[in-house]
């Protein structure tokens, strides 16, 4: 299953996914020189080095925490060094293309998670092999998988929210909803309605304005929430009847709606100011805005469960997570290892939370957590991760991703909903055709 040429070829055209950008030039955070050995590692002064890189140059919150981390971890024992480079996020898939070109890839390398799936099935990285007491405490969302085994592990993930002002809703007679008892469609529909004639033009701020990830991370879920689906995960071979269905095109005519009756747009700007100006009355948006919201709105600030669509609420999972590639071998192979397990201890999973404002993976990280903790103004978050569902598990996600963000789009502009997702799922199992199944 694992050929040369096609997982060069499989890596090649896969984008790494992703939230959020950066944009600083990649830096060497390693303090020394080492000497390569073929393995993802070196030996210096009788220490194995153990290289790793990370997508995080421009985001020096997140650089904070992998520093000290590593200077924990090396400080911890004689035995290994880990050694870093980070590069800007929009450069970092063309490095790690080329560096598997050449039989180079670092041991430890980060990436998005729904790519996990793509690159154990081009064979860039391997089964994680870390004691698997570290990743039965995580979130199931920050694990990734693939043919039964971990290959992937994240100290974090993310939830979407719908951010609203209690004041405005009770003002409005609008029950506000709990994860309990989310809005229903139709409560959630007659509020947007409700809100506009109240004098929000546009009630809603949905953040289409974005691009690229942000579409199936943030829109597939309300397709899933409606009963469909980006695949048929039976099988992982084809999306006839999950992205063409019934509730599929139910969903795309709901989502089309929206534009289309003014209750929401795509001509605001990224992120949420719109609604911390009190321009739109409600915003679906992520917890790394919360903050800025909480200081905007202040105690008025409600972090609400997406809308009940039909069957269930439901937002995306799966972040960022950290994996060890194939060609890791030997003493590397056990100082790569060493390190990851090192690395989830609570103490780190709560900074990081708490520096990148994202959801701690473990519990115990939780409860260390400022913001997150039981008295953590962002603690709602925590429970919103109940309803978090994984892009698909398949290699083929990222054809899937481009395929249905462009149909979302031309749905978005008034294109024919069945023509759309008819279209969409006739590229997506092309390309399923065109690389065998993917294996499975």
């Amino acid at each position: 299953m694992k050929r040369t040429g096609r997982a060069v070829a499989a890596l090649a055209v896969v984008p790494v996914l992703a939230l959020s950008a950066c944009g600083r030039a990649g830096e060497d955070t390693s303090g020394g020189d080492s000497t390569s050995t073929g393995d993802g590692g070196g030996t210096a002064a009788g220490t194995t080095q153990v290289t790793l890189w990370t997508h995080s140059a421009g985001n020096p919150a997140e650089l904070e925490v992998y520093n000290q981390i590593m200077a924990d971890f090396n400080a911890s024992q004689d035995d290994y060094e880990v050694v870093s480079e980070s590069f800007p996020q929009g450069a970092y898939n063309d490095a790690i293309v080329a560096a598997a070109v050449s039989g180079d890839l670092p041991c430890l390398l980060d990436m998005d998670g729904p790519i996990v799936p793509n690159w154990a099935w081009a064979g860039y990285i391997q089964p994680l092999g870390i004691d698997p007491a570290v990743t039965d405490e995580l979130l199931p969302t920050a694990v990734g998988v693939w043919e039964d085994e971990v290959y992937s592990a994240g100290y974090w993930d993310a939830a979407l929210a719908i951010f609203a002002r209690q004041s405005v809703l009770e003002a409005n007679s609008i029950r506000i909803p709990t994860v309990d008892e989310p809005w229903t469609q139709d409560e959630f529909d007659s509020a947007l309605r409700t809100l506009q004639d109240a004098g929000y033009g546009t009630p809603l701020d949905i953040g289409a304005e974005d691009s690229g990830e942000w579409w199936p991370y943030a829109y597939s879920p309300f397709l899933q929430s409606f009963g469909g689906d980006l695949i048929d995960r039976s099988t992982f071979l084809t999306a006839e009847g999950a992205l063409n269905g019934p509730e599929a095109v139910a969903w795309g005519e709901w989502f089309q709606g929206l534009f289309a009756d003014g209750l929401a747009s795509n001509t605001g700007t990224i992120g949420n100011e719109e609604f911390n100006r009190d321009e739109v009355a409600l915003s679906y948006t992520g917890v790394w805005n919360a903050l800025d919201s909480i200081e905007a709105v202040g105690d008025d600030l409600l972090i609400l469960p997406p809308p009940d669509l039909g069957q269930g609420p439901k937002i995306g999972g799966g972040s960022w997570q950290w994996g060890i590639s194939s060609s890791c071998s030997g003493p590397a192979l056990d100082g790569a290892r060493a390190y990851l397990e090192f690395s989830f201890a609570p103490e780190y999973i709560a900074a990081f939370a708490d520096k990148q404002i994202v959801i701690p993976a473990t519990e115990a990280g939780t409860e260390l957590s400022e913001y997150f903790g039981e008295d953590g103004v962002l603690r709602p978050f925590t429970e919103l991760t109940q309803f978090a569902v994984l892009r698909p598990e398949t290699p083929a996600y990222a054809v899937i991703s481009t395929t249905f963000g462009t149909a979302a789009m031309d749905i978005m502009n008034g294109a024919d909903v069945q023509q759309i997702l008819d279209q969409a799922v006739k590229d997506i199992d092309a390309d399923i055709q065109n690389n065998d199944g993917y294996g499975f």
